[in-house]
């Protein structure tokens, strides 16, 4: 069971994104404030769900939430300011449209920008910890897949409905046949199979 709060003592919203990693596509941002009274023994990190089990526990975070949003920033933004700096960036306009303004932010990972007056602490591996981050990352990461799944209708040479636009062997192989499209994005290595990463379906 993870820990609702990283500080139970205000209102405190937990961040998350999906597509970092991808080579297509944009990046996905979530921000989720949970209800202090807010349990679910399913709500996990989501990597560790099957897609069936995100999507349910979607439904329950947005009927349950106090207060939720989901933000992207596409490939042409990732590749004029940087990975890094786009998944920070969606994360803030998430914040930007919350309901509820939060007195603290919680994040996964070790890297993150102050976001107006707020306080916020970074969590290693916080989506295994933190229920609201957990929240988020489930969010983000089934808004995600629900684009590249539509994205595929259009191009499905690369068989986005699968892969979601990560690196896989099948994916980099069809760029080496097909070329890229306006949605990959052109500052990430497309090509080097050595640069094949695993990814949690």
């Amino acid at each position: 069971m993870l820990d609702l709060k990283f500080n139970p003592a205000c209102i405190e919203a937990g961040c998350d994104e999906a597509g970092r990693g991808c080579l297509a596509g944009p990046v996905f941002a979530a921000a989720v404030i949970l209800p202090d009274d807010f349990t679910n023994d399913l709500l996990n990190d989501s990597k560790q769900l099957s897609a069936r089990q995100r999507e349910k526990l979607r439904h329950i975070i947005e009927a349950e939430a106090t207060a939720w949003a989901v933000a992207s920033l596409d490939n042409h933004k990732i590749d004029e300011i940087n990975i890094l700096n786009a998944s920070i960036a969606a994360m803030h306009l998430a914040l930007d449209q919350l309901s509820i303004r939060p007195q603290h932010i919680i994040v996964d990972g070790n890297r993150f920008k102050k976001y107006a007056d707020i306080p916020h602490t970074c969590i290693v591996k916080g989506d295994g910890k933190y229920m609201s981050i957990a929240a988020a990352s489930i969010l983000a990461k089934t808004y995600r897949d629900e684009y590249m799944e539509n994205l595929d209708r259009q191009f499905p040479v690369y068989n986005w409905k699968q892969n979601k636009g990560y690196p896989t062997r099948e994916h980099r192989d069809k760029i080496k046949e097909f070329g890229i499209t306006d949605f990959h994005r052109k500052s990430f290595n497309l090509a080097d199979s050595q640069l094949e990463l695993h990814f949690n379906e």
